[in-house]
Parts: C-alpha cells; structure tokens; sequence
C-alpha cells in the first residue's frame, strides 16, 4: 500500500473475516465460475495458511481486498510430494485495483514468510499463476516451472515460483494438494 493508504488502510488476519464476506469478494474479482478454474484444483480441499493469508480494510472497514496462502505439493517421477506454498488468490475489489492494495497484501504475506523462517521454519519455495510482469517485482519467474505440470489448463509462461526452497524442488511434476 502507498504511504497514503497505510494511514487509512488495515491489515489484518484473513481468520478475522467473515468466510462468507470472503467469498463474496472472490466472485467479484474473479467470477463465480472460479472454482473451476485450474488453480482451484491445485489446492482442492486444502484450508488456507493462516500464518500467510491476510485481508486488507479500508478506512470505513470495508473489506477491499484478500490474500489467500494454501499447502500444495509437486509430486515427482517417483511419486514423492514435495511441499511448497500455493500463493493466491490474491484479490482486490475492482473498483480499488491500482490503489497498492495487492502489493500491500503481497508484502505483507512475505514479510510473514521472513519472520517464520527467522523463527525456524524451513524454506519453502511459493508457486502461483499470475503475470510475470507484476509478480517478477517479488521474485516470481517461470525459470524453475517448465517441467511442472498443472491439473488442467494453464499458460506455461504465467506458472511461477519463487524462494530458496525452489533448490529442492524436482525440475518436473504435478502440483496438488498437500497429502501427507
């Protein structure tokens, strides 16, 4: 978020919220056919990680945007899951886009993956399909996803991954759900 917005804007856990309210913004943003898009599949059944999923209010405490983190795996040739964190949805309300509230929530989110590694936690690479243009600013890139496939349709150059787990990951497979 701009300086501006920090003054007006709040960040909060994305727990806090109304699952319905929620649900609501996500058909706004991306339509209710969006449970069948691919990355719904990658993380079918899966609960969000709330460590690193957040909302964002504005000044009147309107939910205006979300950003959703959720446990998947990239199974390997031999079967073996290996686990990485599914980034997205990200969502902003229409009318709010290009106001700094997605990079806000991307901040956020990665702010919150610093301090859980500080703290102990492995790294762990992050994957998404979005645009290489806006995500690149994070780290994002199509470099390591070549080989990795998805559960339905998907453009190869808008499936990115970024972080220092992505040295562990398999140069192929099929990302899913997180089963252990």
């Amino acid at each position: 978020m701009t300086d501006a917005q920090s003054d007006i804007a709040t960040l909060i856990p994305l727990s806090a919220v109304e699952p319905g309210m929620i649900e609501v913004l996500l058909d706004r943003v991306f339509g209710p056919d969006r449970h069948a898009r691919t990355a719904y599949r990658m993380r079918m059944g899966m609960e969000w990680l709330d460590a690193l999923s957040f909302a964002v209010l504005d000044a009147d405490e309107m939910l205006v945007g979300t950003i959703q983190c959720y446990p998947i795996a990239l199974i390997d040739r031999e079967g073996r899951p290996v686990p990485l964190v599914m980034v997205g949805p990200v969502a902003v309300v229409p009318e709010r886009q290009s106001e700094g509230f997605g990079q806000g929530l991307m901040t956020a989110m990665l702010d919150a993956e610093a301090r859980l590694s500080k703290e102990g936690s492995p790294p762990f690479a992050q994957v998404l399909i979005g645009d290489a243009d806006y995500y690149g600013r994070w780290g994002f890139t199509a470099a390591a996803t070549g080989g990795w496939r998805c559960p339905g349709p998907y453009e190869p150059e808008r499936l990115l991954a970024r972080g220092a787990g992505l040295l562990a990951m398999p140069a192929e497979g099929m990302l899913g759900p997180w089963e252990r």
